[in-house]
């Protein structure tokens, strides 16, 4: 539908939730490299990290910013969340006092989950980001941000509206942006790096799920220590590697 000629009757009160899913992946080949591993991650996606994140997922949105909160968890693992409000503004702070009952719907959700349990050494890094408002926005429209900000072998994104409003004649409306698939808004560059995708696109109950797994990579791509490159272990690292991206792909094990 074209966004120019809908008029609604007031308020836009389509719920549109957009969840994005990714794991990393890395190889380690003793107990000290782990604890190097999740050290890594924390310098690199700690709770203040993340909320800068958070923040420009909000500019690319072209929401507003009304309160952020961030925390980081003991041992691993970090969570920001920022409310934000549906009118445009290219990502800045309003005034609380302008902030009027509708607002507080609008927020993103981060949640980091590293993981250097497993006796092979294959570690992984997860990132569940939940991007929900409610009015004119697109979610949908961060979703090349996202790629860059994070390193994805592994991801599911998945797109729900849900609600309806009204046009001025009083009709009710279930959607106010039509699209056949997620991958529709991904960068064709993006889509060439993955070997697996996998689309799930039921239109007619606004709903859509997409799945993806990175194309095979070289061991540089993946050893904490790059100068272990040439370690006896890497060939049979990179076997288990690549069965560990496969199971969390097909969830399967």
């Amino acid at each position: 539908m074209d966004k120019e000629k809908i008029k609604l009757s007031g308020f836009n009160n389509l719920t549109k939730v957009l969840s994005f899913n990714l794991y990393d992946f890395c190889i380690t080949l003793d107990d000290e490299q782990k604890g190097r591993y999740v050290s890594y991650i924390h310098d690199k996606y700690n709770a203040s990290k993340i909320t800068e994140i958070s923040k420009e997922i909000v500019k690319r949105i072209d929401a507003n910013i009304l309160s952020v909160s961030a925390q980081d968890y003991d041992p691993v693992g970090a969570s920001a969340m920022v409310l934000m409000s549906d009118v445009k503004g290219g990502g800045n702070p309003i005034p609380s006092a302008q902030v009027s009952m509708h607002l507080d719907k609008s927020h993103i959700t981060v949640h980091t989950y590293p993981d250097a349990a497993d006796p092979d050494g294959i570690c992984s890094f997860r990132v569940d980001i939940d991007i929900s408002t409610c009015g004119e926005i697109i979610p949908l429209d961060s979703i090349n941000y996202l790629f860059e900000a994070f390193e994805c072998d592994v991801v599911y994104i998945d797109y729900v509206v849900r609600g309806y409003t009204r046009l001025a004649d009083g009709r009710k409306i279930y959607n106010d942006h039509h699209f056949n698939s997620i991958l529709d808004f991904v960068k064709p560059e993006l889509k060439r790096n993955y070997t697996f995708l996998s689309d799930i696109n039921m239109p007619q109950d606004n709903t859509w799920q997409t799945k993806m797994m990175i194309k095979e990579l070289g061991p540089e791509n993946y050893l904490l220590n790059p100068e272990d490159i040439s370690h006896p272990g890497v060939p049979d690292k990179m076997k288990l590697l690549r069965e560990e991206m496969k199971e969390v792909y097909h969830m399967i094990h």
